[in-house]
């Protein structure tokens, strides 16, 4: 390991791209730590226990119950990008113009991704924060507070494609990884505080569970993360003029876990949604309806837990459907003159689907295990868990994301990995 990072910042290019990669995250997060106009901040932190505002806290780094310039962060902007992409499989003309080869179509629907981006942030900062009371008095701090916080999701979203141009690795992932990892350094920070005043043996053995079981999540969620299914395939031999193409062998990939962490924060969201509705129309909890479901549907209950798999599961086969195509696939490769070893025509369609399937199947009870996990830690030790299943997800995507993207800038410089070694050659 050490040599790798030797040889890694021994390359100038490299070296220019990692510097500026950590300049541009270092900006997120000194820009976090400013305070948006038209906050009353007597009121911070009174209404920090909402399911949905949990799930917008842990991805902004603590910006949101800071209330700061950034406490939109980058939601916003995935938020869009999975209404795009569900607008696109629903309108004719956006499918038409994500299968321009050209990448025109392609540019338009991004441009229109950032301006959907920008007004949603505008009324998601809006709406949550007068929701939450802490607004102060007066038209003028709600356009302030729109303005501001819709400005740093836009200055967010554009650092993120500063990273990707010039830097390396997915900016956008980059920016919600230090956010997590900033989520994560408080929580197990404010632990060992918490552990250190008590001077109570309880308090030091919940710290070290939660480590540890960080610990394990984070090597598990990487072994099944690297997980493929390799399909070979077999190339026909074609002869067009004087040349000759195929007759080769290869092979089709898929990832045991081709839907990453969609699953997880759609049936999250899901959730918290009604819960975060309920609270702030009954926040005395007077009504029937509103105590039985704080009782059913809370964080870490029985229901909640079997629900919250149920649609993990339901949104994994939702999402693998609309991200990949067996059908569409097997058509590609039959064009391609590509063969499946035992498998041809109608053979491939069903063989790619019921492959999927099966892929789905595991990644679906997989993400449902895992996100049980942080809610049966904080009940058994009825302490504060400072991670969820998706937040180690995501930052053990983007950190792999990240190593595969500085692999490939050293291999087109020469320098080739050594896998059995694990460092480069």
């Amino acid at each position: 390991m050490v040599d790798m990072f030797r040889k890694v910042w021994g390359n100038k290019e490299l070296r220019k791209k990692i510097v500026y990669t950590f300049l541009m995250l270092l900006l997120y997060r000194l820009v976090s730590v400013i305070p948006a106009p038209g906050i009353d901040k007597a009121r911070l932190g009174t209404s920090m226990d909402l399911p949905l505002l949990q799930l917008v806290n842990m991805m902004t780094g603590n910006s949101f119950s800071n209330m700061t310039i950034m406490a939109m962060g980058i939601t916003p902007y995935i938020n869009a990008s999975i209404i795009m992409q569900l607008l696109t499989i629903a309108i004719p003309a956006l499918e038409r113009l994500s299968q321009d080869e050209s990448g025109a179509g392609r540019q338009k629907i991004n441009r229109i991704t950032r301006y959907v981006t920008v007004g949603l942030a505008a009324l998601q900062a809006i709406g949550l924060v007068s929701g939450l009371n802490y607004m102060k008095s007066g038209w003028l701090n709600y356009v302030l507070v729109g303005i501001t916080m819709a400005g740093g999701t836009a200055f967010a979203m554009w650092l993120g494609e500063q990273i990707t141009d010039k830097g390396i690795g997915n900016g956008i992932s980059l920016l919600i990884f230090v956010g997590i990892i900033s989520n994560l350094f408080n929580g197990i920070s404010s632990g060992f505080t918490n552990a250190s005043a008590n001077g109570t043996t309880s308090g030091w053995v919940s710290l070290v569970v939660v480590v540890l079981v960080a610990i394990v999540m984070t090597i598990l969620v990487t072994f099944v993360e690297l997980g493929e299914r390799r399909i070979p395939l077999q190339i026909a031999r074609q002869t067009k003029g004087r040349r000759v193409y195929g007759g080769q062998n290869t092979r089709l990939t898929l990832k045991v876990i081709s839907v990453g962490v969609m699953p997880l924060i759609f049936a999250y969201s899901f959730l918290a949604f009604p819960s975060t509705i309920i609270q702030l129309a009954d926040p005395n909890a007077n009504g029937g309806f509103t105590k039985w479901w704080l009782t059913n549907m809370s964080n870490g209950s029985p229901l909640y837990l079997i629900v919250s798999a149920l649609l993990i599961i339901a949104f994994t086969y939702f999402y693998s459907s609309i991200s990949f195509d067996p059908a569409k696939q097997a058509e590609q490769l039959i064009m391609q003159g590509a063969t499946i070893p035992g498998q041809r025509g109608r053979n491939m369609r069903s063989y790619l689907a019921n492959t999927v399937s099966r892929l789905n199947l595991f990644a679906a009870l997989f993400l449902a295990i895992l996100s049980s996990v942080p809610t049966l830690l904080t009940r058994g030790l009825n302490a504060s868990v400072p991670y969820a299943a998706s937040s180690i997800l995501i930052a053990v995507s983007v950190s792999l994301e990240t190593i595969r993207t500085i692999q490939g800038e050293m291999s087109i410089r020469g320098i080739e990995m050594d896998v059995e070694k694990g460092g480069f050659m």
